[in-house]
């Protein structure tokens, strides 16, 4: 509540009441789908009697839906609509995915674009393979920028104070045993992009999983966006890799670029 305050007093266009329903939509992840009252105020830190009031008006507006029997809410269609205006905004994604087609078809692993939101990388496109899980196949998944390829491989093309900044600041979860936490590594892993061109990591959101990005370069030589291939380590070696995704994978991300610079 206090963040809110102090947004209210430094911008006298700040409606914190809109904020406030915005807190309780980002309340809904992967892990609350769907969650009472309490839970919501639990969630998002306001008394029940606030978010009862912000999660009526937001049921009524069409964004939450409630079981009449639990009165438990859940996101609405009205999100997928909101995605869907997203994508007609975004000049990135419809020039990208001819290409991206041409290299899923290509090689015959999963491949997603992603973008740089905040400290995570955030999934906009995602054309997974035979082997892809539910969860990796779709679309707004964020994952903190630092511990993927797709996020290093776009923080090695900034300049190196702000790489700098991201190293020491951003953060890190654990989501395998070998999910990297050590950030000397890490900034030795996105020095190693920085030279090459491309970002490589092994096992750090799945076990036997590597990832494998090249950034699109905008305007500016700076990335916000890059192309990524999950493969599975029992598959593909890194001579395998070097020889026959790496070429492919860079000559994918050069040829969106020039669709980063509009």
């Amino acid at each position: 509540m206090k963040k809110l305050a102090d947004a209210e007093k430094r911008d006298s266009l700040f409606v914190g009441t809109l904020a406030k329903g915005l807190r309780v939509l980002r309340a809904f992840d992967e892990s609350n789908t769907e969650m009472s009252l309490g839970a919501l105020a639990e969630r998002t830190g306001m008394d029940k009697s606030a978010v009862q009031r912000l999660a009526n008006t937001l049921h009524v507006e069409g964004w939450l839906n409630k079981d009449p029997a639990t009165r438990r809410f859940r996101p609405s269609h009205a999100w997928l609509e909101l995605a869907y205006a997203y994508y007609w905004s975004d000049p990135l994604v419809g020039a990208a995915m001819p290409k991206l087609i041409e290299l899923s078809r290509s090689l015959g692993e999963t491949i997603n674009l992603a973008e740089i939101s905040g400290d995570h990388i955030l999934y906009v496109s995602r054309l997974p393979c035979h082997r892809t899980y539910f969860a990796a196949s779709i679309i707004g998944r964020r994952l903190p920028a630092l511990s993927t390829s797709v996020g290093r491989a776009m923080i090695s093309t900034w300049s190196e104070e702000e790489r700098e900044i991201a190293i020491t600041t951003w953060p890190l979860k654990v989501f395998t045993p070998r999910t990297t936490q050590d950030r000397d590594q890490i900034r030795a892993n996105i020095a190693d992009a920085a030279a090459q061109g491309f970002a490589i990591s092994r096992d750090q959101m799945i076990l036997n999983e590597i990832g494998i990005a090249a950034p699109i370069m905008g305007p500016d030589g700076r990335a916000l966006a890059a192309v990524q291939c999950s493969v599975s380590a029992y598959a593909w070696d890194d001579e395998r890799i070097r020889r026959k995704i790496l070429p492919m994978l860079l000559d994918t991300a050069n040829a969106i670029s020039p669709h980063a610079r509009g």
